[in-house]
């Protein structure tokens, strides 16, 4: 099969709180899952370490359905 064929699921997360003030290992996954600014929306993956980089930021993002 091609990959065109085949759905893959993806999570879309938005970024609702600043990362200003938090540790910078929190920064760093907050720009590793591409958002910039407050109430930027990032289509993701769903994996595991996306999974796992939502959850170390849970705070400070919202997952969109």
């Amino acid at each position: 099969m091609s990959q065109d064929n085949q759905k893959s699921s993806t999570i879309r997360v938005k970024l609702k709180k600043s990362p200003i003030g938090n540790p910078k290992d929190q920064k760093a996954t907050v720009a590793a899952l591409g958002l910039r600014r407050m109430g930027a929306v990032a289509e993701l993956p769903d994996n595991g370490s996306v999974r796992g980089m939502i959850f170390k930021v849970k705070h400070l993002v919202e997952v969109i359905a």
